[in-house]
């Protein structure tokens, strides 16, 4: 019969027969001082379950929405995950969603006309030639199923659609989200209360628990987002690229608005891939790579050697379900490396493909947050396979932003080696490089 020697420290009970990694978890679970939400930047301290003082610190826009939402901010806002289901291990997360899904593509069967969606528009505006289109006069929560599947194939084709002017409860934000796939429900991130799966955009409050965002750092992603991923959604990413069946159809709703600044950037993968010639799109295509996590675990077996992140292969072209179009499917916080060829030359290329996305501002449109009308609210909706994003903090926290973001998981990536890229099917040209 084996020893059992109990060790107190701290008011922890460390049994020496125990594994380690029990141990670990043990420590990690039961010690307050120890935080387990933000893995990324150890002085950032969120607590679990519903915030009392983050209600206290709502805008007064988003306030009304999420009480007239039938929100209760009595318990407190916004709520974390209880740190008993908060994964500690890379396995355990890396668990999570690890298994198919059946999904269509709500785009997929659409009319390519979308006459239901723009015949009830008062107007439909282009922002610019390849990214990004606004509607007009249309409310989400009254959208028909024909119209959201046309808003799907919409979105896919334009990369991000924008609704100002939108009451818009949470409830109807999340089952919109439902409707267009598997909505992702974060084991660590912030969610509305009493709505998992509704998280929660508001870097105001994230400042406050400890957040190091300033002038001077917040574009620090663009050049080590190894460091610098967390800062506040600054540097250009795509949402959730480690999983299974990665992001699909995102819905960003902001109810609180700064007067100027805090707008969001959109690039296109379509048209990031249509950028490359002929001759470096056939080496790419058929290519697969390394998809990270942005938040970081540890490794059960090796606890002690530093953060591990969620890793998964996936085509570095895809083919989008909707509309058959290729598109560059890579981000330089969570792109890890190219398979089949060296480190040495999987960085150089990957450096170039971001910096394809990141630097050609003719495949990018800038949105700034506005409405017409006091007391309501202004939604985004993009297709997180076949873009990249990034918001700028240009404001500083003088004036309060506050959102609430959905996200629907989508289909397991593909690459269609018959599949077409933008340009080839829309007849456009293409440059023909000299040997």
């Amino acid at each position: 019969m084996s020893k059992v020697e109990t060790v107190k420290k701290e008011s922890l009970d460390i049994v020496n027969d125990l594994p380690i990694d029990k141990q670990i978890e043990q420590l990690v679970r039961a010690h307050k001082e120890l935080n387990i939400t933000r893995t990324r930047d150890e002085n950032i301290k969120i607590v679990q379950g519903a915030d009392l003082e983050g209600t206290k610190l709502l805008p007064e826009s988003s306030r009304k929405r999420l009480e007239d939402g039938g929100v209760d901010l009595s318990k407190g806002y916004p709520e974390v995950p209880d740190r008993s289901k908060i994964p500690i291990f890379v396995d355990e997360a890396h668990a999570i969603r690890d298994y198919d899904v059946p999904f269509v593509d709500r785009g997929a069967n659409a009319d390519p006309e979308k006459k239901a969606l723009f015949g009830a528009a008062k107007e439909v505006i282009n922002l610019t030639d390849k990214v990004g289109t606004e509607i007009v006069g249309l409310q989400l929560e009254d959208l028909s199923d024909q119209q959201k599947n046309e808003l799907a194939l919409l979105i896919a084709e334009r990369v991000v659609v924008f609704f100002r002017d939108q009451k818009l409860s949470p409830k109807a934000q999340l089952d919109l989200g439902h409707y267009y796939g598997n909505v992702e429900i974060h084991p660590q991130v912030p969610h509305v209360t009493g709505l998992p799966g509704e998280t929660v955009i508001w870097n105001d409050y994230v400042i406050k628990r400890g957040l190091d965002l300033n002038f001077s750092n917040s574009n620090f992603a663009n050049w080590d987002s190894v460091r610098y991923l967390g800062y506040g959604n600054q540097g250009w990413h795509t949402d959730l690229v480690h999983e299974r069946q990665p992001a699909g159809y995102t819905h960003l709703h902001l109810d609180s608005i700064p007067g100027v600044g805090g707008d969001t950037i959109w690039s296109s993968g379509y048209a990031a891939y249509d950028k490359l010639s002929d001759e470096f799109k056939k080496f790419l295509d058929g290519k697969k790579a390394v998809y990270i996590s942005a938040h970081a675990y540890l490794d059960r077996n090796d606890p002690l050697g530093g953060p591990k992140r969620v890793e998964r292969v996936h085509p570095l072209v895809r083919t989008h379900p909707a509309t058959g179009w290729k598109f560059l499917f890579v981000n330089r916080g969570m792109t890890r490396r190219i398979l089949g060829v060296s480190p040495i030359e999987s960085d150089l290329i990957l450096n170039y493909l971001f910096d394809v996305y990141e630097k050609n501002a003719d495949i990018q449109a800038r949105f700034k947050w506005t409405n017409t009308k006091p007391g309501y609210g202004t939604s985004a909706i993009w297709d997180n396979r076949i873009s990249q994003h990034r918001n700028v903090w240009d404001h500083e926290g003088k004036s309060p932003r506050h959102g609430t973001r959905v996200t629907s998981l989508a289909e397991i990536p593909y690459f269609d080696p018959e599949s077409k890229s933008q340009r080839e099917t829309l007849g456009l040209p293409l440059k023909k490089w000299d040997a």
